[in-house]
Parts: C-alpha cells; structure tokens; sequence
C-alpha cells in the first residue's frame, strides 16, 4: 500500500524556520518507516512481536537521519545543518515516544533511541550517498540491520535482499524527494 507524503507547504511563499522544516521531515520519515515496516509484513515477512516491528521503524528512522544529514550538507552551512539534523532526531523522538506509550506503556524510549543513533551514525559515516542515491554498502547495511532484528527464521531469511533491493531505496527516493520539495 504507497502512502502520500505531503512535501509542499500550503502558502508556498512564507519563509520556514529550520525547526518548522525539522518538524515535516520528521513526520515524514515516521511515516515512511512505519510504511516500510507494514510492507515488509505485506511481503509475508514474520514479526514475532511489537517490539521487533518498532525496533524495524527505529532502522528506517536512524536510516533516514543519515540520509537528511548528507543532502542537508550540499545545501547548508554547518550550523544549520547541525540544527536540522538535531531537530528531526528530537521530532522522531516525540513520535516514537508517543507511539511506544501507546503499545507498551509508559517508559523511557527515547534514550535507547538516542544511544543507537549514535552507535549507527559512526557505523553509517562510512558510507557515501550520491546523486544516484546511497551506496550499495549504505542500503546493505540497511538490509543487514533489519536481518540482524528479524532473525533467521525460514520466513525471514531474505529480508536483506527485500530492503537492499527495493525497500530501502524506493524510502530513499521517497524521502529525498520531501527534502528536496520542503527546501525548493
């Protein structure tokens, strides 16, 4: 099932503080990473819980931090990109809070969030992303994460080739594209 994703603003001609620009870009990719998350189950992959399906969007989410991260740095100085950056992750904190609290009940969730993001980060800075896209390590990587959370089980042994081969680049495609319109 595509989702639409909303990447114009309503009055085109006023100005957006780099926090407002955070804002839709986190939304965005909570809803292009539950999206991702819901078609892997469409592709008869197994989740064995709730847990294991929020670790999969915290994949995407980390994902697309990298992503905005490098094409914030073709269009931004490095403060701005910085504030960006450290915008959508506080964003898509509040989403996965909320949205924890709602399945699992109260806790902290954002704080093992923030901890992997900075694990993933160093592990990502070791890949290039291109005007064609990420590289292939970049989406293998991907792939090899949500593998790493879905195990081995018969029904989910291909899921690095299902993200490496079109999962992981039609949300880079996607999401680039909301960058893309939101700065133009």
């Amino acid at each position: 099932m595509a989702i639409r994703i909303k990447s114009r603003w309503w009055n085109e001609n006023n100005e957006r503080s780099l926090p407002e620009m955070s804002g839709a870009l986190a939304y965005i990719a909570w809803r292009l990473a539950v999206d991702k998350a819901i078609h892997l189950h469409c592709e008869r992959f197994i989740y064995r819980d709730d847990h294991q399906r929020l670790a999969v969007i915290q994949e995407y989410l980390i994902f697309f931090i990298q992503v905005a991260d490098r094409l914030a740095y073709r269009n931004l100085d490095d403060v701005a990109r910085r504030e960006l950056i450290v915008g959508i992750a506080r964003k898509l904190v509040e989403h996965l809070q909320d949205n924890s609290e709602d399945v699992f009940g109260p806790g902290d969730y954002g704080s093992p969030f923030f901890a992997l993001l900075n694990t993933r980060s160093e592990e990502y800075a070791e890949f290039q992303l291109t005007d064609d896209g990420p590289s292939y390590p970049f989406l293998r990587h991907l792939g090899f994460e949500i593998q790493q959370l879905m195990g081995n089980a018969e029904e989910n042994r291909w899921v690095i080739d299902q993200v490496m081969d079109q999962d992981g680049f039609d949300a880079y495609e996607r999401f680039a594209k909301a960058f893309d319109d939101l700065f133009a």
